[in-house]
C-alpha cells in the first residue's frame, strides 16, 4: 500500500490548474485553512524572483522564464509538477495570510512532507536552495 498516494495525482497532473488544486487540498487538510478566488498567473518577471503574491492581491505570479528553464532542467514529469507543487504551495500560504517567509518555509516543507514523504522531491525542493540543486539554473 502507498503511504503517500497523492504522489500519483501529481505525477499524473497535466496542467497548472491540476497542479494548484491539489496544492489546495493538501494545505487544508495540513493547516485547515483555504482561501477562494486566486488565480494563476504565467508571466516575465525578474529571474531572480521565480513567484510573487501581492498582499490583498487575488493573483500568484509565476515566472514563465524560470518555468521554461525547469522544464528543461528536470527529467520527468513528476520532478518539474514537484518544483510547481512547491512554488505554489509557498505562495498560497502568502495568501492564506502567512507575510513572513520565516514561517512559510517550514510550513512548506511539512506539508510536502506529510504528503509526499520526506524523501520525495517537493520535501528536497522545499527544503533547499533552488540553486543548490538545479545550478544551471543561474545561468
Amino acid at each position: 500500500m502507498n503511504d503517500y498516494p497523492l504522489i500519483s495525482q501529481l505525477k499524473e497532473a497535466s496542467d497548472y490548474d491540476k497542479i494548484f488544486n491539489l496544492v489546495k487540498r493538501t494545505v487544508e487538510k495540513t493547516i485547515s485553512r483555504r482561501r477562494a478566488g486566486l488565480s494563476l498567473v504565467l508571466t516575465e518577471i525578474p529571474n531572480h524572483i521565480g513567484a510573487y503574491f501581492i498582499e490583498g492581491g487575488n493573483n500568484i505570479y509565476m515566472n514563465i522564464t524560470i518555468l521554461n528553464a525547469m522544464k528543461q532542467l528536470t527529467t520527468t514529469k513528476e520532478e518539474f509538477n514537484s518544483f510547481v507543487y512547491s512554488i505554489l504551495t509557498h505562495e498560497y500560504l502568502h495568501s492564506l495570510g502567512y507575510p513572513e517567509e520565516t514561517t512559510v518555509k517550514p510550513l512548506v516543507k511539512k506539508i510536502c512532507e506529510e504528503h509526499f514523504g520526506p524523501g520525495h522531491i517537493t520535501s528536497t525542493i522545499s527544503s533547499h536552495d533552488l540553486y543548490s540543486i538545479y545550478p544551471k539554473l543561474r545561468n
